[in-house]
Formats: structure tokens, sequence, C-alpha cells
């Protein structure tokens, strides 16, 4: 199976979403500028299927390998995507959060739309490592809290993903969106 499962650290929005918790994102909004964010930037263009930016069945992997490691997760979540590197204000993380969004990152897009172009499964599951700028607390994140969050969780975050990878199918076989996301239209270059 031709397919990734991304990681990354994240603040949550609400209380919701707590420090340590695992969780697996299905939607996302772009906040970012001047990144890349597809392959058909010359030539041909084309219009790729979103509203589901995440593949369902690597999904459902993924929230297998969680439930058979017996952890306890958010099987959703909207990540609104930054700039960074720079942590949001309190003003942006109270409006990230009256939204309905539930977490926060710098990761995710342009990554989940490059994959779905190149006709690969992607999906993200994510360590929440801090509340985004005191959402709720009133306290700022630190990138010290950051790092001390994800190094007390890393082991957990990464067990999980091995296990989501040891559970791909072996003999390729996809039945999905990103498999026939182009179409059979010609993307003008060379897919890997």
């Amino acid at each position: 199976m031709k397919a990734i499962v991304s990681s990354s650290a994240v603040g949550g929005l609400t209380a919701a979403y707590p420090p340590g918790s695992l969780v697996l994102t299905d939607q996302f909004i772009d906040r970012t500028h001047g990144r890349p964010d597809t392959f058909f930037d010359q030539g041909s263009v084309q219009h790729l299927a979103a509203a589901d930016p995440f593949d369902p069945e690597l999904h459902r992997v993924a929230r297998a390998a969680l439930t058979v490691a017996g952890e306890d997760f958010l099987p959703t979540g909207t990540a609104v995507v930054i700039q960074g590197p720079r942590f949001s204000t309190r003003a942006e993380s109270l409006w990230h959060q009256a939204q309905g969004w539930s977490i926060v990152g710098m990761t995710g897009h342009p990554e989940a739309s490059l994959a779905r172009e190149l006709e690969l499964c992607y999906t993200s599951l994510t360590l929440v490592t801090d509340l985004d700028a005191g959402a709720e607390t009133g306290e700022g994140v630190s990138h010290d809290e950051v790092l001390r969050v994800f190094a007390a969780n890393v082991d957990r975050l990464r067990g999980v993903l091995f296990d989501a990878v040891a559970a791909l199918p072996a003999n390729g076989e996809r039945d999905c969106l990103c498999v026939n996301a182009l179409g059979g239209m010609n993307p003008g270059f060379e897919l890997p």
C-alpha cells in the first residue's frame, strides 16, 4: 500500500484535547502562506477532491492500532495549520477555539494535499503537547513545555505508528479515493 502515516506535535484548543492526548486528525484549515502546495503549478492544472483530505481507510487502520495498543485517543480532530515557526498569540488561539477547531499546529498542510496529488493515502496521528496560548488556562505555551510533553509521550506515539504501518495491507491493494485522485488525468510529470 502506498501510504503515509504522519505524526506531529500540536496544541489543544480546548480542555477536550489536553496535553498528552493522541488525536486522529480528519480535517484541516489552512492558515499558511507562501508554502508550495501543489505539483500542478506549471502547465496542466488539476482540481482534486479535498472534502476529506485524510484517507478514511488509513484512518481506520490507525484507529485499530490505537485500540489494540489500549490507547485512550480522540478519533477526530480539525487541525488549524498555522505558518509558524512562532506559536499563536492569545487572540489567535481564542479565535481558533471560537471557530470550533480542535487542535493547532504547523504541519499537515500542504502534506495531505500533496499526498493526494501523488495518489498516496495519507493520515495523521497527532500528539497534543500543550493548550495553545493558554486557551483554557490563561498561560502561554513555551518551547520547553512542548519538548517536555513530547519526550514523555514519544514512545507511545512511536509504538502506535509502527503498529499502524505493520497493519497496512501487504499486497498493496487499495480501493479508495486516493488511488484514483487524478481520475486518469495525465499529471504532466512522472508520479513516483
